[in-house]
């Protein structure tokens, strides 16, 4: 990682599932209307993009990004982007059954890798190899590698997310005797267990809409186990989610449950709520994604109080503890089959949207994202610090890796080991049973 004194620059990096197996029922949210146009005030053609995010909740980065559709709208009156926001939870089922039936936005903010491949193996979304000469300077390969496939580029990248970042309340912890972040996970349950002792709930958890679980948990707890190999293995049928490493890092959040470690609505509670939960000082930890930070230190006046840290290692653990689970995210993509005139206009909308202006305003936020480029003297004084915390080497994310059909099998069960249902090995089977008949 390049510092902002050796360079004044920084490289912030951080459905193979056939068509046929998807619901074929289209969403009430009829996106796909491409080709809407009408005359402008100006006289000239007006051209309406349909564009579907999931940019709802309120954290920083969607708020950047909705800044900079009001943007390119007002700089571009003859082209008009109709958003349809849908919350995370539920984008990717109905970006899967819009596909399904064929009728994807113009424009669709993307995942790489098993997320994307069904839908370039359906011809849903269209190669940019010829713009890509708009980013080359500032997206290295490594970046734009997840949303290439058969050596075409189906989409470009807005940010790096790390899922996994342990925000921790300083004063509590060193009220139960730490005055650094438990560097073993012996340590971790020591600290949890005095931390109950003592009245504080140890981990704000807002887990309604499932995913916080197996992104955030799972994907660095099951590779300070397995090691950061083993979900390919599982994919290429070298390995199962049976195996022992893997159940043990199941058994994790079953042992967390069992002492009590979560507030006890955590299933009534969504991420959001969670991490207010965290803020006001109901309890010490909370587990989430680097993007949080803006709202966790960067603009909270009592910030200070907040130190961050990655799940500690594991004694026999096969993977790297100073690793943290990341995935390039976000990727902007055009839906195949556009007439001229609207492709043009969605090139366009690609080229404005993602480009220099828009990766400086999301690190001047405490945003990482995946190109070089030189960072705002005004970017929040938290951003080295995360970037140094997540800079050790990158983890793969649970739901970038294995499809969302097993994903989903893997959230309900980790979601009843929190209400005393079920066992880690169960959950475990029912993960692989998933998997092998998707092959």
């Amino acid at each position: 990682m390049v510092t902002m004194k050796q360079t004044k620059k920084a490289a912030l990096l951080g459905l193979t599932g056939a068509l046929a197996l998807f619901t074929a029922a289209c969403g009430n949210g009829n996106t796909g209307n491409a080709g809407n146009t009408g005359a402008g005030g100006n006289g000239e053609e007006t051209i309406t993009l349909n564009m579907m995010h999931p940019w709802t909740s309120p954290n920083v980065d969607n708020e950047v990004y909705k800044a900079r559709i009001a943007k390119f709208e007002a700089e571009h009156p003859n082209i008009v982007i109709k958003q349809d926001g849908v919350p995370s939870a539920q984008y990717k089922t109905k970006l899967r059954t819009l596909a399904a039936a064929n009728n994807l936005a113009d424009i669709n903010v993307v995942w790489p890798g098993a997320d994307l491949e069904p839908l370039v193996e359906g011809s849903l979304v269209e190669p940019i190899d010829g713009l890509m000469d708009n980013w080359k300077s500032i997206l290295p390969e490594s970046a734009l590698a997840g949303f290439n496939i058969g050596g075409k580029q189906y989409a470009v990248p807005t940010k790096q997310t790390f899922v996994d970042i342990i925000y921790y309340n300083k004063d509590m912890f060193a009220q139960v005797g730490y005055t650094e972040f438990p560097d073993t996970y012996d340590k971790l349950i020591d600290a949890v267990t005095k931390l109950k002792a003592a009245g504080i709930t140890p981990i704000s958890l807002g887990n309604k809409e499932q995913w916080p679980l197996q992104s955030s948990y799972l994907s660095i707890i099951g590779d300070r186990f397995t090691g950061s190999d083993f979900l390919t293995k599982v994919i290429n049928k070298e390995a199962k989610f049976t195996d022992p490493d893997f159940v043990k890092a199941i058994a994790v959040i079953d042992e967390l449950t069992k002492l009590g470690a979560f507030n006890t609505d955590a299933n009534n509670m969504d991420s959001v709520q969670g991490q207010d939960y965290f803020i006001q000082g109901k309890a010490a930890m909370h587990i989430s994604s680097s993007t949080v930070d803006a709202r966790i230190r960067i603009n909270n006046d009592e910030g200070d109080k907040f130190g961050i840290a990655l799940f500690p290692s594991v004694e026999g653990g096969k993977g790297d503890p100073v690793k943290s689970a990341g995935v390039v995210q976000y990727g902007i993509a055009i839906k195949s089959g556009l007439n001229e005139k609207t492709k043009a206009a969605a090139e366009e909308f690609m080229k404005y949207f993602v480009n220099e202006d828009l990766y400086k305003e999301l690190i001047r936020n405490g945003v990482v994202v995946p190109a070089t480029v030189e960072i705002p003297e005004d970017a929040s004084p938290y951003l080295k610090e995360m970037l140094e915390l997540t800079g050790k080497g990158t983890a793969p994310v649970f739901d970038s890796i294995i499809p969302t059909q097993v994903v989903d099998v893997v959230q309900n069960g980790i979601q009843a080991l929190t209400v005393g249902r079920g066992t880690p090995e169960k959950v475990a089977a029912d993960a692989q049973e998933a998997i092998d008949q998707m092959n």
